[in-house]
């Protein structure tokens, strides 16, 4: 099972489950996003507690251990995606599509040739946003294999060996990489708001 949900950060800070997990949150810059991302996960597993989260090497954030779901968090500007699985680490990311200074110069740094060659495939109008495409997958992978962010050099996400999907949402660019074959469709995305999802998730007896 993998399920993909989607969430406002301005939104889910203002639910009264942030209220009671404002006293554990960060302070400064990730403090919106940190309190947003722990909501939407209360959200997603309700009526179900939190449970204990704890970090790998890397930072990568991790129900404690013996719990049978894993999941990662994304964001950008006011958009959060929670990837949630009961099949093994997960990777998601997600990006405002949106004009980068020097997105070429930094394609040129860190994409493959094959990646290089999907970009220079789309039409000029077209290579910012196939930019942002190729960007989400290979975070995604890095992100399920809970590596750091300068490994994204070394990662090829047309490779076959990565189970990685890939959706575009308006404005939004969204990528995952799971464990076994996965593919994100619309219609598997489920959008919450303040009153909690369209539906919850449910862990393996």
């Amino acid at each position: 099972m993998y399920q993909l949900v989607l969430g406002k950060i301005s939104t889910l800070c203002a639910d009264p489950l942030a209220s009671a997990l404002a006293d554990r949150a960060p302070q400064g810059a990730r403090q919106a996003s940190w309190l947003a991302g722990r909501t939407l996960l209360a959200r997603t597993l309700s009526p179900r507690p939190l449970p204990d989260i704890i970090y790998g090497e890397q930072g990568k954030p991790a129900f404690a251990k013996g719990h049978p779901l894993w999941f990662n968090l994304s964001h950008s500007g006011d958009d959060i995606a929670l990837l949630m699985s009961d099949e093994g680490e997960v990777g998601c990311d997600i990006e405002v599509i949106r004009p980068r200074k020097n997105w070429q110069a930094l394609a040129n740094a860190v994409f493959s040739m094959t990646e290089h060659d999907e970009l220079e495939r789309e039409a000029p109008e077209e290579r910012l946003s196939a930019f942002w495409r190729i960007w989400t997958r290979k975070e995604a992978i890095v992100k399920q294999r809970g590596g750091s962010a300068w490994q994204i050099v070394s990662i090829d996400s047309t490779a076959q060996t990565h189970a990685v999907s890939q959706l575009q949402i308006g404005s939004l660019s969204l990528a995952v990489c799971t464990s076994t074959p996965y593919t994100l469709t619309h219609e598997s995305i489920i959008h919450i708001g303040t009153f909690g999802a369209e539906k919850s998730l449910t862990p393996p007896e």
